[in-house]
């Protein structure tokens, strides 16, 4: 059940980036990481200057297996292990001052307090950017929407190793839960 947020006007709207696992153990095969680091560092860097909130979102498991989800349990091998190399930022990635955000599935809502963070921050919309666009991208995006809030996904700044399956999500956060596709360049995160 979604949470009642109270939305502003068009001008007064604000924004907070979310960055999904920019992390080594998940962006390898991940295409053009180098651009995609690019642009989510511009990205970040006008969140800071227009005031905007800025969240550093980890899949963070430990080693004893406590926190890996199913498909690590069955290969009995987990992955982003907490203090790991594996688990700390793509090499690049410049998110200072970002909130870090620790989750152990694909939506970076459950079990977190990314949604009590966000509504601290009186943020109407996340615009999400990052890796994997058909896992947690799409999965955060719909439980952003769930949790009342608008969602921007910025194109350029998301990616999988699967061409056909991030075409796919991208298509269907926009069509299922009116998710606004736009170019990094253009992202706004005020008014």
């Amino acid at each position: 059940m979604g949470t009642t947020h109270t939305t502003r006007s068009e001008e007064d709207a604000l924004r907070a980036l979310v960055v999904i696992d920019l992390q080594q153990d998940l962006c390898l095969g991940v295409p053009e990481l180098d651009s995609v680091v690019q642009r989510v560092n511009a990205l970040a860097a006008r969140a800071r200057e227009e005031g905007a909130p800025v969240f550093e979102v980890r899949t963070t498991h430990l080693p004893d297996g406590s926190t890996w989800a199913l498909n690590m349990r069955d290969d009995g091998q987990g992955m982003a292990l907490r203090g790991s190399e594996g688990w700390g930022p793509v090499p690049g990635l410049e998110l200072p001052g970002a909130q870090l955000v620790e989750k152990t599935r694909d939506d970076a809502f459950l079990g977190t307090d990314l949604a009590d963070r966000l509504r601290g921050a009186g943020v109407d919309a996340v615009v999400l950017c990052g890796v994997t666009t058909e896992a947690c991208v799409a999965v955060t995006g719909a439980s952003a929407y769930g949790h009342d809030l608008r969602v921007v996904v910025a194109e350029d700044a998301v990616a999988s190793s699967d061409d056909e399956a991030h075409i796919r999500a991208l298509k269907w956060l926009e069509e299922q839960y009116r998710a606004e596709l736009v170019r990094s360049d253009q992202v706004r995160f005020t008014g």
